[in-house]
């Protein structure tokens, strides 16, 4: 790989740290702040399908996990960790820390099972890498924050929908960031 596409993928990759990082409080944010109905006691929500309704941070989680993916993709696993600390930090200034500590737990705990499936998968097929480690991050990313920061699963089908609406999303995005990154030679970190 030659200096300028190094210098190429780290750029982009430091990009894509900075949406992730920013995506975490704002998603925070959104769940006490944007919503179609905001119960005194309960989070904002959203609808996500017909009869459907999630708290209103689910659109920007779902594009987190994109993001968390193309961080490992640009610049390796370690950063995508350091991700998802930067964003729990920026956290703490717009959320309650109830919902901060569930926020970061749930996306270190999604971030091992993304390593599982995304990891092995991305350098060949990176479409179906995304798409795959998305979904698995989103159940378990789902499962623990509602449970840590609600005390119930009350809003998991329309966690999954939501989330799943913006990896589907997505899917144009990576597929063009694919053939890209192989038309110039950009490797993954």
């Amino acid at each position: 790989m030659s200096i300028s596409t190094e210098s190429r993928r780290r750029a982009e990759g430091f990009g894509f740290l900075l949406a992730f990082a920013l995506s975490v409080p704002v998603a925070n944010w959104m769940i006490h702040n944007v919503g179609l109905v905001c119960p005194p006691d309960g989070p904002c929500l959203i609808p996500v399908a017909p009869g459907l309704m999630s708290p209103s941070g689910v659109l920007m989680v779902g594009l987190a996990l994109v993001l968390r993916d193309m961080v490992q993709r640009r610049l390796g696993v370690l950063w995508s960790v350091v991700a998802i600390l930067i964003g729990g930090l920026l956290s703490w200034w717009v959320a309650p820390p109830a919902l901060v500590v569930a926020s970061v737990a749930a996306f270190l705990f999604s971030e091992l099972a993304d390593l599982a499936v995304y990891t092995p998968l991305q350098r060949r097929r990176l479409v179906l890498a995304v798409v795959a480690s998305s979904v698995v991050g989103l159940i378990i990313d789902t499962t623990i924050f509602l449970w840590l920061a609600f005390g119930s699963l009350d809003y998991m089908s329309g966690q999954i929908v939501g989330k799943g609406w913006m990896v589907l999303l997505a899917i144009p995005a990576i597929s063009y960031l694919r053939r890209r990154d192989d038309r110039i030679g950009l490797v993954a970190a």
